[in-house]
């Protein structure tokens, strides 16, 4: 009995059920027209008069029609309305409005129907909010990137970058003329590849695994990592990540040419000792005046690597941030006076002019390193006195100094030596650069050091060093130490 129960009461809230119930109550009132007005007068009015009885089962079809019509329209009516409901609800979210609900309040199929929409649209929504998150971060992430993103399908199109990776997009389509084209005729069909990449995109697009390679656009030297998309075995397309690694290719040059250089510089003093002192153990010189000059040769050249191993030992301090500094009040004009006494006498042996161009007023800052800028000045007065003949002169000289509103103490140091080319200027102060190409030994034997420790005790000190020179002409260092405190 129960069971029957279930049955009717669920036949009864579908619409079939409905329909069927609509129906029948119908047929019933139908019938009971016909038997309440109808049947009680069919014998009579058959005997009596025909036409009236056809008359009169023609308004009860009439009627019957009408009340059938009736419940078919109000059936329709309650079935088609909330259809349309689902109809316009569904256009709704297809324009994007992913919060749309229908109201349908019914047991029927319909009002299921009605739930599960409204539950799809809930999580509808919900998923199209969780990616357009997802998206958002993504895009978050991207913008925020250093590097350059670039996404291409499988036809070579641009199909997603980063702020970056559209500004590279832009720098390198200037330079498609300076590629030649005849390196890249089998990949001419991804036209919308930046040139420098095309090579390495039909490499990935070929073999379907990533490639890295360094890509040299003019003057800058960037890291190309690209990987394909594949989806179910197939490749449709690249992504590209790009690096400037102009800075780390320059370090890493420097690396090597430093070592090359300190090796060269090294070997070259021990070949000597060796040499001499090989010399001297199998007694090939014999006069005891060539004796002394092996012996001073040796020593020259013991105190030589000394100074390199030292000034190494020094640059490599100050660029690891090492470097103690003993920051204090000091007059700068101490400074000159006891470095122009210092080489004083080394001056008059070499027949050089020493002149000293100081104030009346003491040049004091307030934050400076005494030893180091005395440090400072002893090697650029070396190599000025190393590389002016005899007969000329050199001269040191400082000043208070505005510029641009601050208050600087400027330190020259001016000589009328060989000078230095105009084309190795820009790189007098790098480690082991050495305008004499030739190394020639003698008295511009230096170790190559000197001018790129100066640099970096005048970076220490917050100031700056400038150097005007011809060859020919002579060479002036001027230095601006800032007076006030450093920030």
């Amino acid at each position: 009995m129960g069971l029957w129960q279930r049955l009717a009461g669920k036949l009864w809230r579908s619409v079939v059920g409905k329909l069927w119930a609509t129906i029948m109550l119908l047929v019933a009132v139908v019938l009971l027209i016909v038997g309440v007005f109808l049947l009680q007068y069919v014998d009579i009015w058959v005997e009596t008069n025909t036409h009236q009885v056809k008359v009169l089962f023609v308004l009860t079809a009439i009627i019957g029609f009408l009340l059938s019509t009736f419940f078919a329209f109000f059936l329709s009516k309650k079935i088609q309305q909330p259809l349309l409901q689902l109809k316009d609800a569904a256009v709704s979210i297809s324009q994007g409005n992913y919060s749309t609900r229908v109201d349908i309040r019914s047991s029927d199929e319909i009002g299921e129907l009605a739930q599960t929409f409204n539950h799809m649209t809930e999580q509808l929504d919900k998923l199209i909010h969780d990616l357009n998150h997802e998206k958002n971060h993504l895009a978050s992430i991207l913008r925020s990137m250093g590097d350059s993103v670039i996404t291409f399908d499988a036809d070579g199109k641009i199909i997603l970058t980063n702020p970056s990776g559209h500004l590279l997009i832009n720098q390198w389509s200037g330079v498609e003329k300076a590629w030649q084209e005849d390196l890249f005729e089998s990949s001419s069909s991804y036209s919308e590849v930046p040139m420098p990449l095309r090579e390495l995109f039909q490499s990935v697009m070929e073999e379907g695994r990533d490639a890295t390679d360094k890509v040299h656009v003019l003057s800058s030297v960037w890291s190309a990592v690209m990987a394909p998309l594949q989806s179910k075995g197939v490749i449709r397309g690249a992504v590209a990540v790009i690096r400037n690694v102009t800075e780390e290719h320059k370090l890493e040059k420097l690396r090597r040419d430093f070592v090359a250089n300190i090796s060269h510089e090294i070997r070259t003093p021990l070949s000597m000792l060796q040499g001499y002192s090989e010399a001297l153990l199998d007694d090939i010189v014999v006069s005891e005046e060539d004796r002394k000059e092996l012996v001073q040769v040796i020593y020259d050249e013991s105190l030589r690597m000394g100074r390199l191993v030292n000034d190494f030992l020094d640059i490599a301090r100050m660029e690891a941030g090492h470097v103690d500094m003993n920051f204090q009040k000091v007059d700068l004009s101490h400074v000159l006076k006891r470095v122009h006494r210092k080489f004083q006498v080394y001056a008059k042996e070499r027949e050089v002019r020493l002149l000293a161009e100081l104030p009346q007023e003491p040049l004091l800052v307030k934050e400076a390193d005494e030893d180091r800028l005395e440090q400072v000045l002893t090697n650029l007065l070396d190599n000025a006195l190393r590389h002016t003949p005899s007969g000329k002169s050199i001269s040191i000289a400082g000043k208070h100094e505005n510029v641009n509103g601050s208050q600087y103490v400027q330190l020259s140091v001016r000589d009328e030596g060989q000078g230095i080319p105009s084309e190795d200027v820009p790189y007098i102060f790098e480690r082991f650069y050495k305008a004499d190409k030739a190394r020639k030994r003698g008295s511009s034997s230096g170790t190559g050091l000197g001018l790129a420790i100066v640099k970096n005790l005048i970076d220490l000190h917050h100031g700056r060093i400038v150097v005007e020179s011809s060859a020919g002409t002579g060479t002036s260092f001027t230095l601006l130490i800032p007076v006030e405190a450093h920030q």
